[in-house]
């Protein structure tokens, strides 16, 4: 099936959250809606499709009476189950009657006996008896209308049969072959469609979803971005200075239940909690340095290590809660990042992109936000997004695009429910914000908006 000749509009809602397809003015009519979520801790995605408006069964009549069947088959249960209810019913007038024929048996037996001097008394009691008997008659009545009533379901069902094998042999085979293709090809193009939904622009932060409650009021917890699907591996770095260790568990259920699978001793403290793990190596600020160090987690072994040229450390220039927060290191769908700020930029925030072997930077962006006045950052797909504070109240209040190399306002509020915010890190996998809030693991939902072309488009 080959896409039309103009823009499909597919709106990517992740992890939960979702623009209100309504509000956005796209239509099945105009292509393929894909929503796209991962609750699952794990990182699993459940996406769904709206496909446009097209006419995929060419067989509407046989559609129509299959449903018009299955609606009969519908009353027919309903009419047994009535029909079972007042057997039942039935059934316990039929025991009562059943004893209180056995005593009429015996009263008979006992006139028989002695006609003259019980006849009177005895034929009393026999009235009596037979009055209570009345109501037998018409459930004897009722019981014949059933016998009917349960003859004709009896044929009906035959006729259904032989009408459902008649359209099984008529459209059966066949159809279920052309529908499983479409399946596969449908498939196949949502995994094209996929692949190219791996940016857009931050519409909606939702959540958040509390994991965990651990650790001091600061620190750090990540997954990796680049790691297999099979790979779910948490590492957990406590407080923001005088720390070596990091703990490894290796998934999240793991990680809740404080079920550790290795512990490292780094070769150096970290300042900070603006530390991310990417492609199976840790990066972080050495203490009281601007220098960035790569620790690979297979060989226990420092890889890289380079200072970070002109960049402030040991709080010259940390966000609004301080805690060493100098230069913060991240990723995104683009790469590896650092964010920090300089006396040459006047203290405002320097976007630079590293090389994630060597630590080298590749290119820089100065942008006019102050470093101090910033709560956090993350980066998505190669735009800084900005928080106004690490308290009540904060939201994402500034972006600046590496694509363009321009900047903007926004005005996208998060919930910060333990009131104290001290990571905040995107991953591109799980396409979630990790965040440790005030002692609190939690992970929010975030809303991208994209707009894919086909090959088509001119």
């Amino acid at each position: 099936m080959r896409a039309p000749a103009s823009i499909l509009n597919l709106l990517l809602l992740s992890l939960l959250a979702g623009l209100d397809p309504s509000k956005t003015q796209i239509s099945p009519k105009e292509g393929w809606q894909v929503y796209s979520s991962a609750q699952d801790p794990d990182g699993r995605c459940i996406c769904t499709v709206v496909a446009p408006e097209q006419n995929l069964c060419s067989r509407d009549a046989k559609s129509r009476q299959l449903r018009q069947l299955l609606e009969k088959v519908q009353n027919m249960s309903q009419s047994i189950e009535v029909l079972n209810l007042r057997t039942q019913r039935d059934f316990q007038y039929v025991l009562k009657m059943e004893t209180q024929m056995k005593g009429l048996k015996a009263k008979f037996r006992q006139i028989e006996d002695d006609r003259k001097t019980l006849m009177t008394k005895h034929f009393q009691e026999l009235k009596e008896k037979m009055d209570e008997l009345l109501p037998l008659i018409p459930v004897l009545e009722q019981y014949k209308t059933d016998a009917k009533l349960i003859t004709q379901f009896k044929e009906e069902i035959r006729n259904l049969s032989t009408v459902l094998t008649g359209i099984q042999e008529e459209i059966g085979a066949y159809d279920y072959e052309e529908l499983h293709q479409r399946v596969v090809n449908l498939e196949t193009r949502l995994r094209d469609c996929m692949k190219k939904l791996t940016c857009g622009k931050l519409m909606k932060i939702t959540g958040p979803i509390t994991v965990k409650i651990s650790g001091t009021r600061f620190g750090a917890w990540m997954t990796d971005p680049l790691a297999s699907e099979k790979n779910n591996r948490v590492w957990y770095m406590d407080s923001y200075t005088n720390n070596k260790i990091v703990r490894e568990y290796k998934s999240i259920a793991d990680f809740v239940s404080g079920a550790e699978s290795r512990t490292y001793n780094l070769p150096f403290k970290w300042a900070g909690t603006n530390h991310v793990v990417y492609n199976g190596s840790l990066y972080f600020n050495k203490y009281q340095s601007n220098i960035i160090i790569k620790y690979s987690f297979d060989t226990g072994r420092v890889l890289a290590q380079r200072s970070l040229e002109y960049a402030g450390f040991h709080n010259v220039y940390p966000y609004t809660w301080g805690g060493f927060s100098d230069i913060d290191l991240m990723a995104d769908e683009i790469g590896l990042w650092a964010v920090y700020a300089t006396n040459q930029n006047a203290g405002n925030i320097v976007i630079s992109q590293l090389n994630q072997d060597t630590l080298e930077v590749l290119k820089s962006w100065s942008t006019g936000y102050p470093k101090r006045s910033a709560g956090e950052s993350f980066m998505i797909c190669g735009t800084l997004y900005v928080t106004n504070s690490h308290l009540t109240g904060a939201k994402v209040y500034y972006s600046y695009s590496t694509k363009t190399s321009t900047y903007e306002y926004t005005d996208i509020p998060f919930h910060n429910q333990y009131f104290h915010i001290s990571m905040l890190d995107y991953n591109a996998r799980d396409r979630a914000l990790y965040a440790w809030n005030n002692g609190h693991q939690v992970l929010f939902n975030v809303t991208l908006f994209h707009i894919i072309k086909t090959e088509d488009d001119t």
